[in-house]
């Protein structure tokens, strides 16, 4: 299934058009704090969101998956799929892989197929979290901590297998994600473990072209509940001050204990030039990859209000790249990713319209209980406008899931792809 410019036209002629006097209204109370409202229409327009390869199948958890039907069982369907997420909002514009879940087959054909969705291949994401068919060595008991030596180099060789894979498609980022650890004290000499993640994440720095970057992403527990190698930020931030300049800190926003003050992260990370990317997601408890925004969307305003600050105010810090790691369970795919990319889009929205000269003047005056208003304006601002007008002014639909119930899209794709299809992958 594609959906088509005209079927896009079609869609917004019967789209209730009173987001023009919610504009109108808008405009005039951001004029009388200097901000341009096409301005913030405009940068909403051209923020792009990664989608991951893993998320368009069913989640699941360890105790049942249940499908949708309808599952993308190729590469080439996954990006049919996230063609369709992109055309409902012009907001997806790109996909970030999974090795060796989503090995091409036929490296001109699938990036002609990309092209065609006008998708670009964002990170790249190594997996030394499960051992694969045909492996030699285990990753039971680590990989780039590993004890035993060839697990490490195995390990290692895999993470340049898939640079020279995200090479051959254009992209210039390499994720990993160690599920490295323990579960018993004990278990592993801390030091040694760090000594040799170290070690091998140096020897894969070097195995980069020049002008990639390599994202270290840290989790403080699962798949180890005693400790995890590279169990937070910090430890992440001095890890890619080891490999160099070009190596970055990846911030999960599940991958946090309880309370973080993740937008202190944030801050902190990009002063000093090292925030890489992100992957969205939201939590109740712990690493739970819900849907962005569905349990603490003023959570998500805060960081966006770093991020904000930061791109304005750190241009030591790169652009970071922006990725979804969520796992939906029981809903449909699509439209949870959907649901994902409208939540990123009003957060960054929201922290657009904070008053910055009037908050560091509140800030500098100690005025606290006005440093507090000045944000909750904003983020108590409804900017549902503001995203339908940069979604029709990119040629998108005004309203991405009505859109994709209207059309039927799932059941288009059961209908192409059967019930028992299934993605690979989680």
């Amino acid at each position: 299934m594609k959906i088509t410019q005209q079927h896009i036209a079609d869609l917004n002629k019967v789209q209730d058009a009173t987001y023009q006097a919610e504009l109108g209204l808008l405009e005039a109370k951001l004029g009388r704090k200097g901000i341009n409202l096409q301005d913030v229409i405009n940068k909403v327009a051209q923020f792009q969101v990664a989608i991951p390869s893993w998320a368009l199948g069913a989640g699941g958890t360890r105790f049942g998956r249940f499908s949708y039907g309808g599952e993308p069982s190729t590469l080439e369907q996954k990006l049919d799929d996230i063609g369709l997420i992109h055309a409902l909002t012009k907001s997806a514009g790109a996909v970030s892989l999974h090795i060796p879940w989503d090995i091409p087959q036929d490296y001109k054909a699938i990036k002609e197929l990309a092209q065609s969705h006008d998708i670009l291949f964002d990170a790249v994401n190594s997996n030394t979290f499960q051992d694969q068919a045909g492996a030699k060595n285990s990753y039971k008991f680590g990989s780039l901590c590993s004890s035993v030596d060839a697990s490490r180099e195995q390990a290692v060789q895999h993470n340049l297998e898939v640079i020279k894979i995200g090479d051959q498609l254009g992209s210039k980022s390499l994720t990993v994600w160690l599920a490295d650890g323990s579960n018993f004290p004990g278990q592993r000499n801390f030091q040694t473990g760090l000594i040799h993640t170290e070690d091998s994440l140096k020897k894969i720095y070097a195995g980069m072209p020049d002008d990639w970057k390599l994202f270290i992403e840290y989790k403080p527990y699962e798949p180890n509940f005693y400790s995890t190698v590279i169990q937070d930020w910090g430890t992440s931030f001095m890890l890619a001050n080891a490999c160099g300049e070009r190596a970055y800190t990846l911030v999960d926003l599940g991958h946090h204990l309880p309370n973080t003050n993740i937008e202190q992260i944030v801050a902190t990370l990009m002063y000093k030039g090292k925030l890489g990317g992100f992957h969205f997601n939201d939590s109740k408890y712990g690493d739970d990859d819900l849907t962005v925004g569905s349990i603490k969307p003023y959570a998500l305003f805060l960081i966006f209000n770093e991020l904000v600050y930061g791109m304005q105010n750190n241009p030591q810090n790169p652009y970071p790249a922006w990725m979804i790691d969520a796992s939906h369970n029981i809903k449909d795919p699509l439209e949870d990713l959907i649901q994902s990319l409208e939540a990123i889009r009003i957060a960054y929205a929201t922290a657009l319209l904070v008053d910055q000269d009037a908050l560091k003047a509140a800030q500098l005056d100690n005025d606290v209980a006005l440093c507090q208003e000045l944000l909750q304006d904003a983020y108590r601002t409804d900017v549902r406008a503001i995203l339908k007008a940069a979604r029709i002014q990119s040629g998108a639909v005004a309203d991405p899931i009505a859109a994709y119930r209207s059309l039927a899209v799932r059941s288009a794709l059961i209908n192409e792809r059967g019930t028992a299809s299934k993605a690979t992958g989680l």
